[in-house]
């Protein structure tokens, strides 16, 4: 009997990284209670739609300049949504703050990824490259990442999971990046992403 498994769309921004590290879980087996059935950017020139098509992703380019309003873009974004049935939705390195229209309608349904312990660096203008050099810049010994639910507060719903990252001496925002997500974020994203997919298929089957 095959079992149903969670339906995931992954909306991205820039490079894919994270993106990756769930592509590669789902190979390895290792998230196989959903599957990424689309990917969603909000860049055309993201290097994420590339991975997702040697993936044999399906992608959606939804841009809001182009759309001219945040209304008009999260409605797009809804729909393309609603016509794949998507049960989760993963923000993994998407660059647009979603409002409480948009995140009310998918309650424990939409993860995050963000590059630090939160409460530690995060909300409005915390990302990429500037949350590590605030950590160093403060002199944190310890950084990480965690994945959270969305909710309209930016980086501001429940936790569901942290790793804890040392930080070195020498290191400079991007050496830092570079071991946060290789030891923190490629590591925690694919397993909660697991764990709720497990829990939305058995309350489906329930």
């Amino acid at each position: 009997m095959s079992e149903k498994k969670a339906r995931i769309a992954v909306l991205v921004s820039g490079g894919g990284t994270n993106l990756q590290a769930l592509i590669g879980a789902q190979n390895r087996g290792l998230l196989h209670s959903g599957e990424i059935q689309l990917v969603i950017s909000n860049n055309a020139g993201a290097y994420a739609l590339e991975r997702a098509k040697k993936a044999g992703i399906p992608t959606r380019t939804i841009v809001k300049k182009e759309l001219g309003s945040q209304a008009a873009f999260e409605a797009a974004i809804r729909e393309t949504l609603e016509k794949q049935e998507i049960d989760l939705v993963v923000l993994a390195g998407f660059l647009a703050i979603l409002s409480e229209d948009f995140t009310s309608r998918y309650p424990k349904r939409i993860l995050n990824i963000h590059p630090s312990l939160i409460p530690s660096f995060c909300g409005a203008g915390y990302y990429g490259l500037r949350v590590h050099e605030e950590a160093l810049k403060k002199g944190v010994k310890v950084t990480g990442a965690t994945v959270h639910y969305v909710n309209e507060i930016p980086d501001g719903g429940e936790i569901l999971m942290q790793k804890a990252v040392s930080v070195r001496e020498n290191d400079t925002p991007e050496t830092l990046q570079k071991r946060v997500m290789r030891l923190a974020e490629w590591k925690i994203l694919p397993a909660a992403v697991e764990m709720v997919c497990q829990k939305l298929t058995e309350r489906n089957e329930a």
